[in-house]
């Protein structure tokens, strides 16, 4: 048997690089690059990585993995940006009322987006709410939209000064 950690980070792979829908779909993919498990394996691995399935734009499902390592929160904290690391391509427009900012995503990218939002713990942004397809920003009081633009853009690929 192979190395379980390996095993996990080709889930991780596999998960993050195509559409799977289900167990049977992501065993056969394993098993073509020499991992054959038990669905009862595979499971207790989709669990360990804390996998969720969400609907696709086309109504079937998909699991995605949460981005939680511990290299992307040290570099949220330190205020790197994910965006250019090519994150957050789900991003689908941004507006605001009074304190607040809506941020539309394509269906799944949500809640990854609010996470990193918060782990950054930028000053600006009090806090977030995620759906499945939207996330809700608290503004600080006195922060203006263009201030707040500057953030997000940290994220998401658009430029400061500008609403998407």
């Amino acid at each position: 048997m192979k190395n379980k950690r390996l095993r996990l980070q080709i889930i991780v792979e596999l998960i993050k690089n195509n559409c799977i829908g289900s167990q049977d779909e992501l065993s056969r993919l394993l098993a073509a690059r020499g991992y054959v498990v038990t669905q009862a394996t595979l499971s207790r691995d989709l669990k360990q990585l804390r996998t969720t399935k969400v609907a696709t734009d086309l109504g079937n499902y998909m699991y995605i993995i949460p981005d939680t390592n511990n290299l992307q929160d040290t570099m949220l904290q330190q205020g790197v940006s994910t965006a250019q690391a090519g994150q957050h391509t789900g991003f689908v427009s941004i507006q605001f009322s009074g304190h607040a900012a809506v941020i539309k995503t394509r269906n799944g990218y949500a809640s990854g987006l609010a996470y990193d939002i918060d782990m950054s713990k930028s000053p600006e942004i009090l806090g977030t709410i995620a759906g499945a397809d939207t996330v809700f920003a608290l503004l600080r009081e006195d922060v203006s939209h263009e201030e707040a633009m500057r953030v997000f853009a940290r994220f998401l690929p658009i430029t400061p000064g500008e609403e998407a």
